[in-house]
């Protein structure tokens, strides 16, 4: 296997559309609001993600579960499943501090990963293996001896290849769990790696793990996996992933429209509650016609803040409409 390894695969125009729609999307995004530093939702969002590449596995803790082991918590449950939860949540805590495009990091990954669930954790595997839907045989795994130098050149590509990083993330977990490079752990060890790969690119995809994303749509994900096996390439399989990226993030795009638009509302009637007590600060016999005037506001939109700042104990009306005044309450 000496010649050079390049993953086959098409650039169609549906994946050219889909890394103009994910960027502009990306770029549309207010990130520094969807980035929240709180460590609490951080932290939620890396549990969510435990629980989701697990549950993929067939772990069969609930997501309450998972989170009371992460917290120390005594859990009524399979002393394995409890262990992958704890692996897989020190593999998370070392994941920033791995290379992507490292190969022995991605070794260190699955050692954490899979430590005390197989003998073999954090190397390559000693003998073939295969994937099965219960007694029928649905992928072989590449045979052994080929393994090591096929994920050298995986990763030589992976560094060197001028594709998109949308696109190299993509293929790269095909290429993976194609190969099945270890006796156990190819499916969440491969869905952290391509999480990765997204987070170099963009920060944005620390809160969008391809692992939530593969465990809301499990049977389409298994099924674009199958069509690419079945057509010797990725090319569906990449199509498949970066549609369901693209469709979360417009979603979270909507959303965060939707609350801006909110917030830009609240923002103006705040302003311009501001300015009416400003102006009555300054002449308290001001009408609410000439408030209106003042502030660019039509006189109807004046009455209901001068209403809702008297309901707010803000303000207080001294006699009749024609000759009272307004005080200012501080």
């Amino acid at each position: 296997m000496g010649e050079r390894y390049e993953p086959p695969f098409t650039m169609t125009g549906e994946i050219t559309n889909l890394i103009v729609e994910i960027g502009e999307l990306v770029g549309a995004i207010t990130t520094h609001e969807v980035m929240n530093p709180n460590p609490v939702l951080r932290r939620e969002s890396r549990i969510k993600t435990i629980h989701s590449s697990l549950a993929i596995e067939h772990n069969t803790l609930s997501l309450d579960q998972v989170t009371d082991v992460i917290d120390g918590k005594r859990v009524l449950g399979p002393p394995q499943d409890i262990h992958e939860v704890k692996n897989a949540y020190e593999a998370y805590e070392r994941a920033a501090s791995l290379n992507p495009y490292n190969l022995k990091n991605l070794l260190i990954a699955h050692r954490i990963m899979m430590n005390g669930l197989v003998k073999e954790a954090g190397r390559f595997r000693s003998g073939n293996v295969g994937v099965y839907a219960g007694d029928q045989l649905i992928h072989a795994g590449t045979p052994v001896n080929y393994v090591p130098e096929l994920m050298e050149q995986l990763f030589s590509w992976l560094k060197e290849s001028k594709y998109h990083p949308l696109v190299k993330s993509c293929v790269f977990h095909y290429e993976f769990e194609y190969i099945h490079p270890f006796q156990d752990g190819n499916g969440r060890t491969g869905r952290l790696w391509q999480s990765l790969i997204l987070q170099k690119w963009k920060d944005i995809f620390a809160w969008l793990p391809v692992e939530t994303l593969v465990f809301e749509n499990q049977e389409k994900y298994y099924k674009a996996l199958q069509s690419a096996n079945n057509a010797g390439e990725s090319t569906v399989f990449i199509e498949f992933m970066l549609g369901m990226i693209r469709d979360v993030l417009n979603e979270i795009s909507m959303t965060q429209n939707k609350t801006n638009v909110v917030k830009n509302v609240v923002i103006n009637v705040v302003t311009n509650e501001e300015k009416i007590l400003s102006l009555l600060r300054q002449d308290g016999k001001l009408s609410a016609d000439m408030l209106a005037k003042s502030i660019g506001i039509t006189q109807r939109q004046a009455q209901r803040i001068l209403s809702k700042l008297k309901e707010d104990g803000k303000l207080i009306r001294h006699g009749a409409n024609k000759n009272g005044y307004w005080e200012v309450i501080e």
